[in-house]
């Protein structure tokens, strides 16, 4: 496999969006409330490839996952019932997900990885991340990746698991 990590264009929308309709379709399968009230859609798509966050794991020409990618722009994690591992910089990602038929190859851990790659050469050295309570699978992903439960953020009026990894 030939996996790339790289900023969305326009036209990776289309291809980003029907990733994120079967991922919330597996979030709704798997029991989770997440992703089931018009969140993520493809004007936030949209607005991610425009200002220049969203990115695609790619293995050749085809789009296998997608996440968003910010530095230090999360003024939620300003609001944590808990307490973070940090306090300096730190690059947060959202709505990771991975396309039909490419789900269980550890594909989300990659993209992980190359978001840690771009913090590092960002000279960062912190990732955050959150989740809803009931999605198993991505907090499964965070502690196989090293992440730590740092406490509770809250998103459209919800409660979500939040957690940071020092590199």
């Amino acid at each position: 496999m030939n996996y790339e990590f790289r900023k969305a264009t326009p036209i990776d929308a289309p291809h980003i969006w029907t990733i994120l309709q079967h991922a919330i379709l597996r979030r709704k399968a798997d029991g989770s409330n997440q992703w089931q009230d018009g969140y993520p859609n493809p004007e936030i798509i949209q607005q991610d490839i425009e200002k220049g966050i969203g990115y695609v794991l790619t293995d050749g020409e085809t789009i296998v996952g997608y996440s968003a990618v910010l530095i230090n722009d999360e003024p939620e994690y300003d609001n944590l019932q808990g307490k973070w591992l940090t306090t300096g910089d730190f690059v947060v990602f959202h709505r990771v997900a991975i396309a039909e038929g490419y789900t269980g190859q550890n594909l989300s851990k990659k993209i992980i990885d190359f978001i840690a790659a771009f913090a590092l050469e960002n000279n960062i050295r912190s990732l955050k991340a959150d989740t809803n309570h009931d999605n198993f699978a991505m907090m499964n992903i965070f502690e196989k990746a090293g992440f730590v439960f740092c406490g509770i953020v809250h998103f459209r009026g919800s409660p979500r698991r939040a957690y940071e990894k020092v590199l």
